[in-house]
């Protein structure tokens, strides 16, 4: 791979400098999970752990054995939160699944690699405790978006039995990568994120999904928006390059979409919504 400066790091990965609007679409994820959170049925920061941050928010299948949804959120690592994101669950919800948005603890307090371990914790306990609130443990679905796209990519790799000798191999084999980071190392180089996140060369490499094996049987959507800068389309890219066709399905870069605009674009009916649907259905 070719070798750049921290400034087109910079100018590759700083998304809210690439988005100067991005203030406008997190006042509008806000205003929107307050809303998602008044009209529909949840229950707020349910203990999936004994850490402070180990909370999810969950929202019920209207019916019993329905799909179970997991959605990680991004910040790259070090931002936002689970109520930020409500408004991601509702169509979900809508379209019958048990859908269940975790929070995790933020860098500069954890390393990436912890938060990868807190990630699947949060995945165990959604498949343990699924069928008390209508979702089926059979049939989990992974989403995430930036950070927690790179997340949802992990998991599928996860070794589940030595995380808990009670779980199944196979805890979640369906996932969609939203802006997904795949590879670490640039991310290690890029220096608006360093003092936060931490990131050495040995987390970068046992961290990368790009880097792992393909994981058998399952299946993988990879999609970015196509505005998006030219490092998160070839992020995107790579994941198939590594993993190939067999396991990711879907790898797109959606035309008018950048990195912020692309996550609305799963809560409305549209293109992208029916491809994560078409996932959690399978």
């Amino acid at each position: 791979m070719e070798e750049h400066d921290g400034d087109w790091h910079d100018r590759m990965y700083n998304n809210r400098a690439l988005v100067p609007e991005h203030a406008q679409h997190f006042e509008r994820w806000k205003r929107a999970s307050q809303a998602a959170r008044e009209n529909s049925e949840c229950l707020l920061d349910v203990a999936y752990g004994e850490g402070a941050g180990d909370k999810v928010d969950v929202f019920p299948a209207p019916r019993a054995r329905a799909q179970t949804v997991v959605f990680l959120h991004g910040g790259y690592w070090r931002s936002l939160d689970k109520s930020d994101h409500s408004f991601v669950a509702a169509p979900f919800q809508e379209a019958g699944a048990c859908v269940m948005v975790p929070n995790y603890d933020l860098c500069p307090a954890v390393t990436i690699p912890q938060i990868a371990v807190q990630a699947a914790r949060a995945v165990a306990w959604a498949w343990k405790h699924a069928p008390d609130y209508g979702g089926d443990p059979r049939q989990v679905t992974l989403m995430g978006h930036s950070a927690g796209g790179h997340l949802a990519a992990m998991l599928l790799q996860c070794d589940w039995q030595a995380l808990d000798p009670d779980l199944p191999s196979d805890v979640a084999t369906k996932a969609l990568s939203l802006s997904g980071l795949h590879d670490l190392h640039p991310i290690m180089r890029t220096p608006f994120l360093q003092d936060s996140l931490h990131l050495t060369p040995q987390d970068a490499l046992r961290c990368s999904p790009a880097l792992m094996p393909a994981p058998q049987g399952a299946t993988l959507y990879a999609i970015c928006g196509g505005d998006e800068s030219p490092e998160f389309i070839r992020q995107n890219r790579l994941i198939r390059e590594a993993w190939g066709e067999q396991v990711v399905e879907v790898c797109e870069a959606l035309p008018g979409l950048q990195h912020f605009s692309i996550l609305e674009a799963l809560a409305t009916p549209g293109q992208l919504q029916q491809l994560a649907l078409e996932l959690m259905w399978r």
